[in-house]
């Protein structure tokens, strides 16, 4: 199988592109930085057709990955590159698509389950879920983060495209033990005694283990039935000061200590990140993959923790911006 898969040269997108190329698969990653890998890196620009397109035609899947940190300050300069980093890449996925005379059977689009709402009442599936940007009582900067997500699908939408399947992935954190992901800051502020309730703790940590994070993608890319969005998290999210103690008791911290929530606006402040990254419940369950008959290799926090405490980390990984 050939596996294309824009903005692939992050975090995440090594962790896939590793495992896919270990299947036997030949996987080419289309990045705004080329830089030698062990796999094949072709230049693109994230916005204008060009001669990576050629990669696309004929290719099985398209993975898309592109897109701007959103860890940063909401500025209106980092907003309008957040935004236009995921509309653009997808609008421009879906032409190259659209001019294949073979076209791709699949196409993997990331999206966020920060497209749901913040909620302590009921977990939020592809069914039944609210999609969020209407919640009263939340700061208005949180919208942002949902108007993102709802354009980013839109595109993906707005691609006609009758020869290839189309995927929304609303993915939780990826927790993986490599350097550059959330589980090595988190983990980090555990061994220094920091890892402790953030605000109330009750709002909801929605996660994935890596490797059920790729079996998810080999299994969507299997299952010629499944189609629009589909929920890559764990059946079990937990409220944050539930999940810090589990990572705590993983890693043999005896102690977090707690952040207010004006400690955490002042934190993130200084580190030029935004509070919603921590303050928001995202309580999703993964509906679609349950119901199709995916099984989860950590389906359970306690277990993936211990599992990822256990693993040393990997050497450090550069970060895509597109």
């Amino acid at each position: 199988m050939k596996l294309v898969i824009p903005g692939g040269s992050g975090h995440l997108g090594t962790i896939l592109s590793r495992a896919f190329r270990e299947d036997g698969h030949d996987v080419v990653v289309l990045s705004r930085r080329p830089r030698r890998s062990a796999w094949r890196v072709v230049p693109w620009d994230g916005e204008t057709l060009g001669e990576w397109a050629t990669e696309i035609d004929g290719a099985d899947a398209v993975l898309n990955l592109a897109g701007r940190s959103v860890n940063c300050r909401y500025t209106a300069a980092n907003r309008q590159q957040i935004f236009e980093s995921r509309v653009r890449s997808t609008r421009v996925i879906g032409a190259a698509i659209a001019r294949c005379s073979r076209p791709p059977r699949v196409w993997l689009q990331s999206s966020t389950a920060t497209i749901y709402a913040h909620r302590y009442d009921a977990a939020n599936d592809e069914h039944l879920g609210i999609l969020g940007g209407e919640e009263p009582h939340v700061p208005g900067a949180w919208r942002f983060s949902t108007d993102v997500a709802r354009a980013w699908e839109a595109a993906l939408d707005a691609a006609v495209l009758p020869d290839t399947r189309k995927v929304a992935l609303r993915s939780a954190i990826v927790m993986s033990s490599e350097s550059g992901g959330v589980f090595e800051v988190l983990h980090r502020l555990v061994r220094l005694g920091l890892g402790g309730r953030a605000g109330d703790g009750r709002q909801f940590v929605s996660w994935i283990h890596h490797a059920d994070f790729t079996r998810a993608v080999r299994w969507l890319i299997e299952h010629d039935e499944i189609a629009g969005p589909v929920n890559l998290a764990a059946p079990v999210p937990l409220p944050q000061a539930e999940f810090m103690r589990v990572l705590r008791e993983a890693a043999g911290a005896p102690v977090g200590l707690p952040a207010t929530s004006w400690m955490l606006e002042l934190g993130a402040t200084v580190l030029r990140t935004e509070t919603e990254l921590i303050l928001k419940s995202r309580r999703v369950v993964p509906a679609r993959l349950l119901q199709g008959g995916f099984t989860f290799r950590y389906a359970s926090w306690p277990e993936a923790a211990r599992n990822l405490c256990a693993r040393p980390s990997a050497a450090p990984q550069r970060r895509e911006v597109v």
